[in-house]
């Protein structure tokens, strides 16, 4: 398993509007080639005409993705599928405190390691609660808006 945890930009920290331009750039690239290319050549603005960076599309496509929610303010995150996360880490992904973290894992929602006396959460494991966690949150929802239903109270 690996131990790089992932990079951060905060919301701001990218001005909207250089985003919103980049991303029309790579957008309006995207559309003029094939979906089929591998490989995608960026040119540098250096000057140098043989200057060219090659970048696998689906390395494009999630920059245009970033670049998306930069522009509209929003902080984004990259984080490898196999990285380890301390409790304090996975508390702040899911925005909860750590006590309630460890009440998560200690209840068995999320599995977990220890090393030494310390409390490991594999990033997947932290996703697949995510993904769990919102179809409850949904079925809630659709329960509740049938019973408003029922009750007349729409």
């Amino acid at each position: 398993m690996g131990t790089e945890t992932g990079r951060k930009i905060e919301p701001g920290a990218v001005d909207a509007e250089e985003a919103q331009r980049a991303l029309r750039r790579i957008n309006d690239y995207l559309s003029h080639t094939a979906r089929s290319e591998a490989d995608v050549r960026v040119h540098l603005e250096t000057g140098a005409t043989d200057d060219a960076l090659v970048l696998p599309r689906p390395v494009v496509d999630m920059f245009a993705s970033m670049l998306a929610a930069l522009a509209n303010g929003q902080g984004v995150q990259i984080m490898p599928m196999d990285a380890v996360l301390t409790t304090q880490q996975a508390a702040d992904m899911l925005s909860v405190s750590r006590p309630y973290l460890i009440g998560l894992l200690e209840d068995g929602h999320i599995p977990y390691t220890l090393v030494g006396r310390h409390r490991r959460i594999r990033f997947a494991d932290l996703r697949q609660y995510l993904r769990e966690d919102d179809v409850k949150r949904k079925d809630a929802a659709v329960e509740l808006a049938e019973l408003d239903q029922e009750l007349g109270l729409l």
